[in-house]
């Protein structure tokens, strides 16, 4: 079992101040694979002051300066792929060619873009006789979720570097070890003591108290939407920005006369890569009643193809679920949909044939289902996929925004008929024939998805502050 039971502040790792160590499972085996140690009030309170202090310094690098050391640490996370995939893997269940092809690119490609579009960023302009600059925001707290470890922390930590901000980051407590050794190349590739900071904990314990600390100028969460509210009251008191990307319930609005065999399966990929566990997943496959039946027949033949095995071993299988509590989550649906009078196409409760250990989940499809269902409403994070029929497109656009969320949404069709269609959805993210957002592009929700973005110059400016100057001389 891999033991890591410090915290990384200023610079080095330390020892907790009244921490307790848990073990992280892992949800193919059920067995214990990595422990580490939940951090107390204390320990933020020591990140924090560390941040601060730093704060000053950094906030004075310059643009050059801040892009050189995005490029270090790029090339750092490169030549330490294999371990960062490896406990990706381990921690929350991704199999390993995805946490190799996908899982860790994705992070790496985060520095990259930032560094990119902090070389091209505009400070600062003039309106009028006023100038208006971008100056680093301070300190930022960062928690960040456990489907998509290394990316979601990435997308944090490359703006707030090249914005000029110090941060403490406390990553998820399920899957925690690549955050760990992202920190040990941030240290290597010269970010400097106190500009990035760590401290692994639970939502209740270090998240609460980041969101709460006078001393810290943004929090920046991703996670439920639930979570979400949590962290915006406790931040509240303080007055602190409160940056948010948060739960997803995203449609696939499936044009009438789309070629089926190929449109649908690179969407429904976003539904069974990473076990559904991707908040942008277009679960809620809206058809014309005219391609119901051909509809379900092709969705039906991909779920079924799809393989479930060991994430430890090399192939194109999904893996289990990240916990008992999230596998549990999805049965409870699953079986809801059956209680409600949805139609099972494929898959269902309980473990894959062969499975008797690990949290693995079916790939389930099901058909029939109404807007009124829970399994039509609330985030499944699994590979699950509902088949909702509609009468015309102002209906399909009706049902694809009926939903608290607005995260993402993917419409499957001609794509110029699908370009007409895309300004309706009420969605920060719309995808055509495809389900991935655009590297660079910012990436964020409407509604109860969150507020503001990250990605590219979008990204940079969300962690930087605006100032306006008057009177300046002629």
């Amino acid at each position: 079992m891999h033991r890591q039971l410090q915290h990384f502040i200023d610079g080095a790792w330390v020892d907790s101040d009244g921490g307790r160590t848990p073990a992280v499972t892992d949800p193919a085996t059920e067995q214990p694979v990595t422990e580490i140690t939940l951090g107390s009030a204390a320990d933020v309170d020591r990140a924090v002051a560390a941040a601060r202090r730093a704060f000053d310094a950094f906030a004075q690098t310059s643009v050059d300066e801040r892009a050189a050391l995005l490029d270090r640490i790029a090339d750092g996370m490169k030549a330490r792929a294999a371990d960062l995939a490896k406990a990706i893997s381990e921690d929350m269940g991704a199999p390993i060619a995805f946490a190799q092809a996908a899982q860790v690119p994705a992070g790496i490609g985060h520095f990259l873009a930032t560094a990119r579009a902090l070389r091209e960023f505009t400070f600062e302009e003039r309106i009028g006789k006023a100038r208006v600059v971008h100056e680093p925001l301070g300190v930022v707290a960062m928690i960040t979720p456990w489907n998509w470890p290394l990316n979601q922390i990435c997308a944090k930590i490359a703006p707030a570097i090249a914005a000029g901000n110090t941060m403490v980051l406390k990553p998820s407590e399920e899957a925690p070890r690549c955050a760990m050794i992202l920190a040990d190349i941030l240290h290597d590739a010269g970010v400097p003591a106190g500009v990035f900071n760590l401290v692994n904990g639970d939502g209740p314990g270090v998240g609460a108290a980041l969101s709460a600390h006078a001393q810290v100028d943004m929090v920046s969460f991703t996670g439920s939407t639930r979570a979400g509210i949590a962290v915006a009251q406790a931040a509240a008191a303080t007055v602190k920005r409160v940056h948010q990307e948060l739960g997803g319930k995203a449609p696939n609005l499936v044009l009438e006369g789309a070629d089926l065999a190929a449109t649908l399966p690179p969407t429904l990929q976003g539904v069974i890569a990473n076990s559904g566990q991707s908040c942008i997943a277009p679960t809620r496959l809206l058809v014309h009643d005219s391609q119901v039946a051909e509809a379900t027949a092709v969705a039906r033949a991909i779920f079924e193809g799809v393989g479930v095995g060991d994430p430890a071993e090399v192939g194109a299988h999904i893996g289990p679920v990240v916990n008992k509590a999230q596998f549990d989550k999805i049965q409870g649906l699953i079986q809801s949909a059956i209680d409600e009078g949805a139609t099972l196409v494929t898959g269902g409760t309980g473990r894959p044939d062969g499975r008797n250990a690990g949290f693995y989940v079916r790939p389930t499809l099901f058909a029939d289902v109404t807007p009124d269902m829970r399994i039509a409403r609330e985030e499944t994070f699994g590979p699950v996929a509902t088949i909702t029929r509609y009468g015309d497109l102002d209906e399909g656009v009706r049902l694809a925004n009926d939903t608290e969320y607005g995260l993402s949404a993917a419409i499957s069709g001609d794509p110029a008929a699908a370009a007409r269609v895309a300004p309706r959805l009420r969605a920060g993210l719309v995808t055509i024939n495809g389900w991935s957002p655009a590297p660079g592009a910012p990436f964020g929700g409407y509604k109860q998805s969150g507020n503001g973005r990250e990605g590219g110059k979008y990204g940079i400016v969300d962690f930087m502050e605006v100032k306006t100057i008057t009177g300046l001389p002629d």
